[in-house]
Order: C-alpha cells, then sequence, then structure tokens
C-alpha cells in the first residue's frame, strides 16, 4: 500500500507535465477512484489511509489537512516529504499500478472535482451507502468500508466487460 499523499503527488506531477489543473477537491477524488480501480481489480488497497463519507462525496482526511491551504485554487507544488507513487520510496503494491493510475489519469483528468464528486456522490455508491448507513449529516467522518469500495468497483468491471462483448 502507498500513503495517499505519494498517490497524490503522482497526479500532481501528471498535472504539471500535461498542463491539467488540479485542485483539492478534484485530487482528493482522483485519488479515491483510483483506490476504488485498485480494489476492484487487483482486491488490493492501492492506499493505507481509510476513506470517510463527508458530505461532500469521499474525503482522505489525512490528504485533506495537506492540500486544503489551496482552497478553489490550483495545486502548484507536490507534497512535501512523501515522494511520489513508483519512486524507490514508494513501491507500487502491484505490477499493474503505475499503469492503472495512468488509465485513471487518462480518463478522469479533464473532469473538474465538482463533476468528479457528483460521480462518486450518485445513488448507491459506497459514499452513498456509507452515508445513509451512518446517518449522513448527523455523524461526520463515517468510514467507507473497503469492501464495499472493491464490490461497487468489481460491478463497474463487469458491466463495463459486457458493453464490451456485446
Amino acid at each position: 500500500m502507498l500513503d495517499s499523499e505519494a498517490v497524490a503527488n503522482y497526479f500532481i506531477q501528471k498535472s504539471f507535465d500535461t498542463g491539467v489543473p488540479l485542485t483539492p477537491m478534484k485530487l482528493i477524488k482522483l485519488v479515491y477512484i483510483a483506490h476504488g480501480w485498485h480494489r476492484g481489480y487487483f482486491s488490493q488497497n492501492l492506499i493505507n489511509d481509510a476513506v470517510q463519507a463527508w458530505r461532500y462525496g469521499p474525503v482522505i482526511p489525512d490528504l485533506y489537512q495537506k492540500v486544503k491551504k489551496y482552497g478553489r485554487d490550483k495545486i502548484y507544488a507536490p507534497i512535501e516529504c512523501y515522494g511520489v507513487a513508483g519512486d524507490s520510496q514508494n513501491p507500487p503494491p502491484n505490477p499493474q499500478t503505475l499503469p492503472l493510475l495512468d488509465r485513471v489519469w487518462n480518463s478522469y483528468a479533464n473532469y473538474d472535482g465538482v463533476a468528479l464528486s457528483a460521480m462518486t456522490h450518485q445513488d448507491g455508491t459506497p459514499w452513498d451507502r456509507t452515508w445513509q448507513a451512518s446517518g449522513g449529516d448527523q455523524y461526520h467522518g463515517a468510514i467507507i468500508p473497503n469492501d464495499w469500495i472493491e464490490e461497487h468497483y468489481k460491478h463497474k468491471i463487469a458491466v463495463a466487460s459486457q458493453h464490451a462483448a456485446g
């Protein structure tokens, strides 16, 4: 598993390389989505952080604390002291992890944070299930079970495979 910050730095570097801006909301959603696809494909955690159900979707609290200083503005620097997923300090948990991160970037980078939040907020998503089960606004910070995340993304993989086959 990786620190969410190392995965975030991977996407921050992609942002610098491609000129596609990242806000904190967009970055946090990309890391969550990458974690979801990683669970779906490999049944392994990508990140070692718990994901919580907050009002505006899934949030990784430690990562949020490190990027909230940007507010709604563009992130202009990597998160210090964490390195980047795939470097010598942060070996990927699976040989296919870095190609998966690239696919997540290529698929989702052109969406803004609000659009990504809407995707993760839909009825039946792990966030929605957790939000409903925990009482939503009555309880801040319920942990979204990784099993629910994995189940959700495995379902998305199965649906995509059916469409590709048919």
